[in-house]
């Protein structure tokens, strides 16, 4: 398989689907919003963007099948599988608030293959496959050189169910207020990832989430020199619902302390 040609399809596809969601935010309205839930929304614009990708994704790979947000294709239970966020970030965009990014894994059985993580607002593509290094708009990324986690900045995510670990979170964010250079929250898992992967933020970790948000970016990340774990410190990140993703001079460190206030 020539995972570079089929990335470099990807990276093409990604980029008109996200001129598409660029177009449909200039008139968009809150009234197009649906609710699948407790603070979970969807418009028409991911569901025409997944649909656009799953039409892509289809002819570059006819036997791949799919894991989406929003539903559209079938799931190989062996095989290839496409990972795919057509909108992450949906409540920013529907607010007019950046980041938000489309996600695209390649995953053949439990190994992922390749990542896209395209964010729209900035334009900015982040990709890799196989055993290359991490880019983004054709220039090599790295993560950072920080050393010690009283030096990082750490993006997180806010829960929007699953409060039952709502205390212990809270707990870890007085933590990293008080002894790092401080959090962020973007509102987009996958863009978290990609900016750990170039260096922008030295860490990232969060919980409840879905393999379509971390899948790309966790595989960017350690493409770029990071490393990737679930709270546990296993490597439960892409279907475990929590991910840790740091730079290799931090990991280790932050890992302990997340896995301090995660104790199961």
């Amino acid at each position: 398989m020539n995972t570079k040609l089929i990335c470099e399809q990807v990276i093409t596809l990604t980029k008109a689907t996200g001129n598409f969601i660029r177009e449909q935010r200039k008139g968009f309205s809150v009234s197009q919003v649906e609710s699948k839930g407790l603070h979970d929304f969807v418009s028409y614009v991911d569901k025409e963007s997944e649909k656009q990708l799953v039409a892509g994704l289809s002819k570059i790979l006819p036997e791949a099948g799919f894991i989406a947000e929003e539903g559209t294709g079938q799931r190989n239970t062996n095989g290839l599988n496409w990972i795919i966020d057509p909108l992450d970030g949906t409540t920013n965009f529907i607010h007019g608030l950046p980041p938000y990014a489309i996600s695209i894994a390649l995953m053949d059985n439990e190994k992922i293959l390749l990542g896209v993580v395209y964010e729209v607002t900035l334009d900015e593509c982040f990709y890799s496959w196989g055993q290359m290094k991490a880019f983004v708009n054709g220039k090599p990324i790295s993560v950072s050189k920080t050393s010690k986690v009283a030096d990082s900045l750490i993006a997180t995510g806010f829960p929007y169910y699953d409060y039952e670990r709502i205390g212990p979170f809270l707990q870890s964010m007085e933590h990293f207020m008080r002894y790092s250079h401080g959090l962020r929250r973007l509102g987009s898992a996958a863009t978290d990832l990609a900016y750990v992967a170039c260096g922008r933020v030295d860490s990232f970790y969060e919980y409840s989430l879905q393999p379509w948000d971390v899948a790309a970016g966790a595989f960017i990340v350690e493409q770029a020199g990071g490393q990737v774990c679930d709270f546990s410190g296993a490597k439960n990140y892409i279907f475990g619902k929590e991910i840790i993703a740091a730079n290799g001079k931090t990991f280790d460190e932050l890992k302990t302390i997340v896995a301090r206030f995660f104790k199961k």
